[in-house]
This record gives C-alpha cells, structure tokens and sequence, in this order.
C-alpha cells in the first residue's frame, strides 16, 4: 500500500497553488525505493540540536527519503530565510506562499549547529525568495561567513536558487567563496513550463557558468531528476550543456511524487538505467557524478567532496604530465 500524507487540511495549508489541480494516480514505490523508517540514537540527537537552533531543514520539508540513513550520522542539509518559497514548482513538498522576514540571528544559529554536529562538510540550501531585492544573497554571504568563522576547516557546498532578475546576487554569493556552488537544473527544456514553472532553463545554465568565469577555483553541481516524461536524448542533451558551462559534479536521481497533486510521476527508473547514465557522464567528462534512485544533491555529500577534489587533482597531474 501507498502511503501519502495528502489530506485536504494539509494539502491547503502546504499548497495552496496546487488546490484545485486534478489528482493524479500514483505509482506503487519498487524494492529498490524502499527505506528504513528514521530513529536511531545518531538521528534523534540530529533532530535535537535542530530543534534546539530554531533551524529548518530541507530534509524535512521536502520529504527526502534519505533522512533517517543522514540524521544517523549527524549530516543534515540546512534551510535558510524560512520554510515558505515564493515558487510554486509542480514537483517540490516546500511549503508555498509570502515568507516572512529575514532572521538577522540565523546565521550564528547555523554556525552554531556545524559546530554542534562536528561536521567536516555542510550544505547550505534555501527557498527561493523572489520577494527580497537580491534574492537573499547577501544573507547566503553571512551564513558562509559564520560558518568559517566558528568552524574554519569545515568545506562548505551551497544549493541556490537561480537569483532570476536579482541583479549582482550571484556575484554577491560567489564572492564569499563557497567550497561548491551547487544549482540544481531538475529538469530537460521541455518540461520547464510544466515541472518549473518559475524558472529557466538557460538562465541557470548561466549562472553556473558565470561561478567558473568569476571564480574557477571554485566547484560546480548541478542535479537532475529522472521519470518526469524525460527521454534519455533529452538528458544526454543536458550533460552536454553542463559540460558547456564547465559544470564538475552531476547528479542524477528518481522524482518522487509527495502528493496525488503535485507532478504525476512518468514512471520508476531502473537502476541498471542510473548506472548507464552514470558511465555516460562521466564519459562526457564530469569530474563527479551520482546517479542512482535515491542520490540526491547532498546524500554523502562530504564523501562526495572528497572525491571531487582528488578527481580535479588528478586531473591537473594528468594534463601537467602531458605538457
């Protein structure tokens, strides 16, 4: 049995945009899907030192499945300027509508946590906020900066918005020196006006091309979901244009549904698939790539960090070697 939390009360309080959309059918999770119910000592001390920074995660609000696997070892993904985006995504479980001000004392409080949990690497994500004039950039600066004020060896990755018509946003972020700049694609072209409605598929190209330009020091991710509609062409096409924009890390994962109103799922990708697109990227010549049904952009992210650095090392020796 499929279980969704999709009650009217929540549906209405969560999405408000997607009320009157039809209800779709949603398709029975396969083995290879299927994860353990979180409540491990390491997951529960996670949840407390949250709890106890007044501080969101995308973890919770977006349902991801890896939570209990991540808590367990104290890794947990950061949700900055609220939990309310301004975007209206036909695939995201974040919650939608007009957030409120900025908190001037998140980013101690965040600071605070990484401390807390000894993370060696963090991940720092946020909703869109369309409504503030540089798009909470500058407040993305101020929580790196205090983050490598309190835990100066922490490596720090940030998952963006696309700072659409924010003028110097960008800049604003990659002038604060992240370890990994991270912008997560979601989707082919075609399907931007359906899954991501608010966005664009060319200006996010972009953007992640101008962190290279600005700062080539600096790493580049960006993500995919797969059983959208998609067609392979199409996502070999996308592995092209990141590769353009000298995009290092790719990750490739399964879209799951949260609710029968949100994007209906095309279909469950097979991981023999994950692995093939997996081979093809790294042919293409990223320098990372995940793929697999549950990979998400920050699942074993700070092992994925450390692999990334060793690949562009190598990499150097390599062409070094050649000159």
């Amino acid at each position: 049995m499929v279980t969704l939390i999709d009650t009217i009360a929540a549906r209405a309080a969560r999405h408000p945009e997607k009320r009157n959309r039809p209800q779709t059918e949603v398709l029975r999770k396969p083995d290879w899907l299927r994860v353990k119910a979180p409540g491990s000592v390491g997951y529960n001390q996670t949840r407390q030192i949250v709890k106890d920074n007044a501080l969101v995660t995308v973890c919770e609000e977006a349902a991801c499945p890896n939570i209990g696997e991540c808590w367990s070892q104290k890794h947990a993904t950061m949700m900055i300027m609220g939990d309310t985006c301004t975007r209206a995504c036909a695939f995201c479980n974040v919650k939608t509508g007009l957030p409120g001000p900025l908190d001037a004392g998140e980013p101690e409080r965040v600071a605070k946590a990484v401390q807390q949990m000894g993370l060696s690497h963090v991940v720092i994500t946020s909703v869109d906020r369309d409504d503030l004039v540089d798009g909470g950039a500058a407040h993305f600066a101020k929580v790196i900066r205090a983050i490598r004020a309190a835990t100066p060896t922490t490596t720090i990755e940030i998952l963006t918005p696309d700072f659409l018509r924010k003028d110097g946003a960008a800049e604003c972020v990659i002038e604060a020196k992240p370890d990994v700049f991270n912008h997560n694609l979601e989707t082919v072209p075609r399907l931007y006006l359906k899954i991501r409605p608010g966005a664009r598929y060319y200006h996010s190209l972009r953007l992640l091309e101008r962190v290279k330009e600005r700062d080539p020091a600096q790493f580049t991710k960006s993500g995919l979901m797969v059983g959208l509609g998609e067609t392979k062409e199409e996502v070999m096409q996308v592995m092209d244009d990141m590769r353009s924009a000298d995009i290092d890390f790719l990750t490739i994962g399964q879209y799951l549904q949260p609710t029968r109103r949100h994007a209906a799922i095309d279909r469950y990708v097979e991981p023999a698939e994950f692995k093939a697109y997996e081979a093809i990227a790294r042919a293409k010549g990223f320098l990372m790539v995940s793929s697999s049904p549950l990979t998400r952009s920050s699942h074993h992210a700070g092992d994925d960090f450390a692999r990334l650095r060793l690949a562009r090392a190598a990499k150097t020796a390599r062409s070094g070697a050649s000159d």
